[in-house]
């Protein structure tokens, strides 16, 4: 990674390609703001110095959005992170609830021979330990066909994926709970305005919480109908 590159615009790169590719375009700076939880004053600061650089681009009252080149920049460390929790749970036998925080770390000082030894030494994996995609060496990620667990009507038939790395707790719930990546799951129930999302997995019933079941993802295997 270009070196005059620091760590706060890394970071800047990464919120707002998770974004984009949440939304499937523009993202305003309120939302960015959120999600690195700081002020709206400074992610302006921050969004102009990352046009100057040739990151993103800015139209006012439409948002932001990368560059090719800040696109390269974002895969670059997601790609960074992603080897790195993965070498940290499979080889180090650290849990999937910490390798974030270190990888988050981690994420910024790695040179490219380390992280290419890496890659090679888990055998080029595609997927991190929380089933997100690693990007390669030439910046292409498959996002795959996934849907969020909150969006699911009852009678929807599906495995459990991927989840948000964001928040130990609830890795360390689902855990406790016995849940893992690759169960499959039935939505049985749910609540309305936010409320607990009712599955069935392995003989037993769960009720998640919206906040949980929306960091979770699954890949759909049939409909409700």
């Amino acid at each position: 990674m270009n070196n005059s590159i620091s760590p706060h615009v890394q970071d800047y790169a990464k919120a707002v390609y998770a974004l984009e590719s949440r939304a499937g375009g523009a993202v305003s700076t309120n939302d960015l703001a959120d999600r690195l939880g700081v002020t709206p004053g400074s992610v302006s600061a921050m969004v102009r110095k990352l046009a100057d650089l040739g990151l993103v681009e800015h139209e006012p009252y439409h948002g932001v959005k990368l560059t090719e080149r800040g696109r390269e920049i974002a895969l670059e460390v997601i790609r960074h992170h992603r080897l790195l929790e993965l070498f940290l749970a499979q080889e180090l036998g650290m849990p999937w609830d910490r390798v974030h925080a270190e990888a988050e770390v981690l994420e910024h000082v790695i040179s490219e021979e380390l992280e290419q030894l890496i890659a090679a030494r888990l055998g080029h994996p595609t997927l991190d330990p929380h089933g997100d995609p690693i990007p390669t060496l030439s910046f292409e990620i498959d996002e795959g066909n996934t849907r969020s667990l909150d969006e699911l009507a009852p009678g929807t038939v599906g495995r459990f994926v991927r989840v948000s790395d964001a928040d130990p707790e609830m890795l360390r719930y689902l855990d406790g709970e016995g849940v893992t990546l690759g169960d499959r799951l039935r939505v049985i129930g749910r609540q309305p305005f936010g409320g607990p999302v009712f599955v069935r997995i392995a003989q037993r019933e769960l009720a998640l919480g919206g906040e949980l079941s929306r960091a979770m993802r699954v890949e759909i295997e049939g409909e409700a109908e």
